[in-house]
């Protein structure tokens, strides 16, 4: 008996005879093991085949993708899909990621780990897809400082992110920095402090929290400072620094304020002496 590398024993892939019929049951529910291992098969459907399949949640771009396999040897994948999105957003939810099929019998819907693909190796919770599947990624209750890092720098996961560094440095505005990127980095990725009128001793930090709630912190910044959650904490995504005017800056401006009606007098009084001859009379 003869074995075969890809179906195992040539007696379970017997020769046909005319008249003969072949019937493929459904299967009962999404088997990641089997499905894995069916993409490996010459039954398969081509890997270079284009997917479409829908992501929702918790995507910078959520949307209907056509999934198409880069190197043509390997079935398009969850993880995949997720990239061709836009990547995850800082809120997502790794370990309760959805995936929602519709079969013969009807919708079937699978829970992946992704956490687990990243932390253990596990390449069955990155399931390869099919036509019409949909990806939903849900929103975490909270997020953990450390597996945010970690994320960050996933295949799944944006290239670049957005914050704005808004204030008294030279080039205030929204800048795209890469993932993990610190605070300090951030200022200084935007021309750093003005001299002249920032406060440099510290930034107020702006972040919108999974929640909904925003919140608001003060930081003491030191360009010198490595990565730490409590004095340079990782940016995420449409987080907004703050750099505050210094103490003089403020009396400055204020006095400028004050003046400015005194000033538009005086001009006033210029403009009609022009008229008047400059002699008052």
């Amino acid at each position: 008996m003869g074995v075969d590398p890809k179906w195992g024993t040539l007696n379970e892939d017997p020769i046909l005879l005319e008249g003969d019929s072949i019937f493929i049951p459904t299967a009962a529910r999404i088997d990641p093991d089997r499905t894995r291992q069916l993409a490996a098969t010459n039954v398969a459907p081509l890997a270079s085949e284009p997917v479409p399949v829908v992501v929702v949640g918790e995507v910078l771009r959520p949307g209907t993708y056509t999934v198409n396999n880069e190197t043509g040897t390997e079935a398009p994948t969850v993880t995949r899909a997720i990239d061709i999105a836009g990547g995850i957003t800082d809120r997502a939810d790794v370990r309760r990621v959805e995936l929602r099929r519709l079969t013969q019998t009807g919708l079937q819907s699978l829970e992946i780990n992704l956490w687990e693909l990243l932390t253990s190796g596990d390449v069955n919770q990155d399931l390869i897809l099919q036509p019409g599947d949909t990806i939903a990624i849900p929103t975490a209750r909270e997020l953990d400082p450390t597996e945010a890092a970690a994320l960050a720098s996933a295949s799944f996961s944006p290239d670049v992110i957005q914050v704005n560094v808004v204030g008294e440095v030279r080039n205030p505005g929204a800048i795209q920095v890469p993932p993990n990127t610190p605070l300090n980095q951030a200022v200084f990725a935007a021309g750093g402090f003005d001299p002249v009128r920032s406060k440099e001793s510290s930034v107020v930090l702006v972040r919108l929290n999974p929640d909904g709630t925003v919140s608001r912190r003060r930081i003491k910044v030191d360009f010198e400072e490595g990565i730490d959650e409590d004095s340079n904490p990782i940016l995420r995504n449409n987080d907004v620094v703050v750099v505050n005017r210094s103490f003089v800056t403020t009396v400055a401006d204020t006095a400028g304020e004050i003046l400015r009606p005194v000033g538009s007098f005086f001009s006033f009084i210029n403009f009609f002496n022009i008229f008047s001859g400059g002699n008052g009379r």
